[in-house]
């Protein structure tokens, strides 16, 4: 089967024959082909197929569209044309329930980052690799796009191939806006895979895989509109002004805009009535954050942050002044989506998909929000309806 000019895909693949085994597509860059980039399969973990699929395009001897300057109206459609044949080859080879990963490097990282911008809800993860996402081509890159999207980027910190603003923009869109659960290496070195990127990429793929495997996979993607019965008015707002930044290495730290300590205090207070809870040290962050739990909660572990002692939030020292916890999925979309929050890294691949970042605070209009989205977060945990 064609797609517009294209013929079907040439593909090499490696590892499991089981065609019901998750898939790994391996997407190669410029100057390489299907056969180089499948090497790397054999320093990945076992488990998966790994599909090495060749560039319809050969100019260059990567794919045409390769955003490494920016993407302009011709290759932009150039870019639809080629997203269009492989969904084509991927539909046939991976109906719905095989779950399907996409690890792209360089130009290979521009298609697969511009694939999950397009259908978020039809992979299972994304590995961008020394590459930068195709912005400009068209594609949404809205807050939220990928939320419950489990990422994985690495860069050199001399590439001198994509334009350091590229791939400075890709960084801060997937680490913040874009609502995906982003683990981040950045290594030093240029624009080429190194060996500790290769070992942590194939962590990434093993985690993600295992909690597949063990929990099913949350759908990616923008969420309609969400419902709060822990709000006043059922909404979460937007959240007024930039967003803070935040470590990308654990542990997951607020850096600006943090809390007054007074404002967290009153935070602290008001959390403390909530029904069945017990506060105490957290069992999983940094010390000297206070750990919020539940005596009888519900049996879902994916509904807490230690399911064993039944915490499912904590509230970070003063000079963090942020708060983890767990919300159903749809919720840690829309507190991302709204700038309230961002997921944590290992959201989805070791953590709950919901385990979430709630910025701290600044201002009694924010103690109540942050208060309401606390208070989802222990309705979640204990099985019951919201308490406002």
């Amino acid at each position: 089967m064609t797609s517009g000019t294209f013929s079907s895909p040439v593909v090499a693949t490696y590892g499991s024959t089981d065609p019901a085994a998750p898939l790994a597509v391996l997407l190669h860059g410029r100057g390489s082909n299907e056969t180089e980039i499948l090497g790397l399969a054999a320093d990945l973990p076992a488990g998966p197929v790994y599909a090495a699929v060749r560039a319809p395009i050969a100019e260059g001897g990567g794919y045409a569209w390769f955003a490494n300057r920016g993407i302009g109206r011709p290759l932009a459609d150039s870019l639809r044309t080629t997203m269009d044949w492989f969904r084509t080859w991927l539909d046939q080879v991976a109906p719905a329930g095989r779950p399907v990963l996409l690890v792209g490097f360089s130009g290979g990282a521009a298609f697969a980052g511009g694939l999950v911008l397009d259908d978020p809800a039809r992979y299972a993860g994304a590995a961008v690799l020394y590459g930068t996402l195709p912005f400009d081509a068209g594609l949404a890159t809205d807050p939220g796009q990928l939320a419950n999207l489990p990422v994985f980027v690495a860069q050199g910190d001399g590439d001198h191939v994509i334009p350091r603003e590229l791939l400075d923009r890709t960084w801060d869109y997937l680490l913040s806006e874009s609502g995906a659960p982003t683990v981040a290496q950045r290594q030093p070195g240029g624009h080429q895979l190194t060996g500790a990127t290769v070992h942590h990429l194939g962590d990434w793929i093993a985690h993600r895989l295992a909690f597949i495997d063990h929990h099913g996979a949350t759908p990616a993607g923008p969420r309609p509109q969400v419902t709060w019965p822990t709000l006043p008015t059922g909404e979460l707002p937007a959240r007024v002004g930039s967003r803070p930044e935040v470590s990308w290495t654990i542990p997951q730290q607020q850096q600006t805009q943090n809390a007054p300590g007074e404002l967290q205090e009153r935070l602290d207070e008001q959390l403390r009535p909530l029904p069945g809870v017990d506060v105490g040290p957290s069992r999983i962050s940094v010390p000297g954050a206070r750990g919020f739990t539940l005596r009888d909660g519900s049996d879902d572990e994916q509904a807490h942050l230690v399911a064993q002692v039944g915490e499912f939030a904590h509230l970070h020292p003063e000079y963090d002044e942020s708060l983890h916890l767990v919300l159903p999925p749809d919720l840690a979309a829309d507190v991302s989506t709204k700038g309230w929050g961002r997921p944590h890294m290992w959201a989805g691949t070791r953590l709950s998909p919901g385990f979430t970042m709630v910025h701290g605070p600044r201002d009694e209009d924010e103690l109540a929000t942050v208060r309401g989205i606390v208070a989802a977060s222990h309705a979640y945990a204990s099985g019951v309806s919201a308490v406002l």
